[in-house]
């Protein structure tokens, strides 16, 4: 079953497995939001978007639809 950022609960870790390079924005690949690096679910935004990740120690607010793009694997 494949899950996304989008799919994870608040306070759940997961291994970022795969994404679309193409369909990421540069600056969130350059904080380093890259295949084998944990990334966790902070928060979620009152209506759902944006989502609040922490990656590389790193605390970033992307899109839910860009959250779906990024394949993972729970911890």
């Amino acid at each position: 079953m494949e899950f996304s950022i989008a799919n994870l609960i608040v306070g759940e870790k997961a291994l970022i497995q795969e994404m679309n390079f193409d369909a990421i924005p540069l600056p969130l690949l350059e904080m380093g939001c890259l295949p084998g690096i944990d990334v966790e679910l902070i928060q979620v935004a009152p209506l759902k978007d944006p989502l609040y990740i922490r990656v590389n120690g790193s605390h970033l607010a992307i899109r839910k639809e860009t959250a779906q793009k990024i394949l993972v694997t729970k911890m």
